[in-house]
């Protein structure tokens, strides 16, 4: 299996971009959510200038976050610093909307999206869309400013077959966060290729499928829930309790899913961050540092039942065994997302894969 970090934008981000390439793994991916974290296409470009080989990816931006035109713009211009190794992720934008205090986007505006997305950066023409006025768009002026000759590749975040669905009926890849069940996958790609019939594909396009998540390798008799392996997976972990805290009160059908030790949590957090699940402002006490490095203070919060669902946490052996199964399900590049140490994090994923 291939491997590859997601990491967040932020100054230097270009140096761990380097060092993923020097230990060989496939590719590096910065997370979309304005409010939270830089910029991921100012930091992807400049990665793209401070590498040769290594594949580059946005996961993900939304219809909700950037129009098309912008979106298009914006990954032509990397597709012309790093020809053919730009990917482009797509979802509804549940998190980086949620970040703002509001709704993600639709899956069929999603979709419509990255239907745009795809031919403006094949050098298409599209109707553009704003409110009742509509018009044909497509790039101007490309050569030196934007590549629409080298492929992007597209892949579709997907956590159910709705959104696999979409991936299918445009011809793109997965990507999906903390999904570790090989059913779970079956079912995606199930979902994906039933929407894929008879639909056409752009020559050279790629249905791979990705999945994040975070790593620690234990050492000789580590307590897998110990704090290194706490502080290694949590920000996994506290990511799905802020979501389930946030979406409590107006889509408690995730909440709900939960058992009764991970329903205490979600309720520890929102008294430890002061806020309530039907606050309007919660948004502001629940993401910040989001993806970021857990404080001490949290590591309570950090279930084994959920460092069990969303990370890899084993001896090596225990672990290749996992990645075989993942493998087996049609995963096709594990992603981590590392924030205790990245660089050990990136060399112990490269080790394990290797």
């Amino acid at each position: 299996m291939r491997a590859g970090v997601v990491v967040a934008a932020h100054p230097g981000v270009e140096d761990l971009a380097v060092q993923a390439e020097e230990l060989g793994l496939h590719s590096f991916w910065l997370n979309d959510t304005p409010m939270v974290h830089g910029d991921p296409f100012v930091a992807l470009a400049l990665c793209a200038k401070a590498t040769n080989r290594i594949r580059l990816g946005i996961g993900v931006t939304s219809p909700a976050l950037r129009s098309a035109p912008a979106a298009a713009s914006a990954f032509a211009s990397l597709n012309a610093l790093a020809p053919g190794r730009i990917i482009c992720g797509v979802g509804t934008g549940n998190t980086a909307r949620r970040t703002l205090g509001m709704r993600p986007a639709t899956v069929a505006t999603t979709e419509n999206f990255t239907a745009a997305l795809q031919n403006l950066c094949a050098g298409r023409t599209i109707e553009y869309r704003e409110g009742d006025r509509v018009r044909n768009v497509r790039f101007l002026h490309t050569g030196g400013h934007a590549n629409t000759a080298d492929p992007i590749e597209f892949v579709v975040a997907a956590l159910g077959p709705k959104a696999a669905a979409v991936a299918g009926r445009r011809g793109t890849g997965l990507i999906s966060f903390g999904l570790l069940d090989p059913a779970a996958w079956q079912a995606l790609h199930d979902a994906r290729r039933h929407a894929a019939h008879d639909t056409p594909r752009d020559p050279g396009s790629r249905t791979d499928s990705y999945v994040v998540t975070a790593l620690h390798i234990l050492g000789e008799d580590e307590d897998p829930y110990g704090d290194a392996a706490r502080d290694a997976t949590g920000h996994l972990v506290l990511s799905l309790l802020a979501f389930a805290a946030d979406t409590a009160a107006d889509a408690p059908a995730f909440a709900e899913q939960l058992g009764p030790e991970e329903r205490e949590a979600v309720r520890r957090l929102l008294d430890r961050r002061g806020t309530t699940a039907t606050a309007p402002d919660r948004h502001t006490k629940l993401y910040p540092d989001y993806l970021g490095r857990i404080a001490p203070e949290d590591r309570d919060l950090i279930l084994p039942s959920l460092m069990n669902t969303l990370a890899l946490v084993g001896t090596r052996d225990d672990l290749r065994a996992r990645v075989t199964t993942l493998e087996q399900a049609g995963i096709d590049e594990l992603l981590i997302q590392p924030v205790a140490d990245p660089p050990a994090e990136m060399a112990e994923l490269a080790r394990l894969l290797t």
